[in-house]
């Protein structure tokens, strides 16, 4: 079985038939295929894998992304346009999350450990050389099930300009 360019399906090479993998608990449709590229946390291969049709690597191990920032951008939007906000305020991170240093997959590089500040409590690295995030398991679902802030009637730029 093989994966289509962009496609959210397998499919097999001898019948023709078409596989589509069930989402798991977090909303990650698995595809399985292997990228070339081993996960920054614990160095196994990622796999293609897709949310709400946009299309990332994923960790079948440690449950992590590594997600185009382009991609990250239109998921955190889409997440938030289903979610309605979150149940309960998610615990700030850990600072120590802060201080892990891990590698770029696709260039080698350091990644910048930061707090994401559009929401959500949590810690992420980013490659911006090659325009990579990683998140860890579930930070991807706090952030996206955190209310966007940033264009509220008193945080919006004066439109009076």
């Amino acid at each position: 079985m093989h994966l289509l360019e962009g496609g959210e399906s397998l499919t097999c090479d001898y019948c023709g038939a078409v596989h589509l993998p069930e989402k798991n608990e977090d909303g990650v449709r698995v595809l399985g295929e292997a990228s070339g590229m081993q996960c920054p946390v614990c160095q196994v291969p990622l796999v293609h894998a897709s949310m709400l049709h946009q299309h990332f690597l994923y960790c079948t191990h440690c449950l992590g992304s590594l997600i185009p920032m382009p991609v990250f951008v239109s998921l955190v939007r889409d997440l938030r346009a289903r979610g309605g906000g979150a149940a309960e305020t998610p615990h700030p991170p850990d600072p120590r999350e802060l201080e892990r240093a891990i590698r770029c997959p696709q260039c080698g590089g350091a990644m910048d450990t930061h707090y994401y500040l559009g929401g959500g409590h949590v810690v992420i690295d980013d490659c911006s050389r090659c325009e990579l995030n990683w998140l860890d398991a579930g930070k991807l679902q706090s952030i996206g099930s955190t209310p966007d802030h940033s264009m509220d009637e008193e945080t919006a730029p004066d439109s009076n300009w």
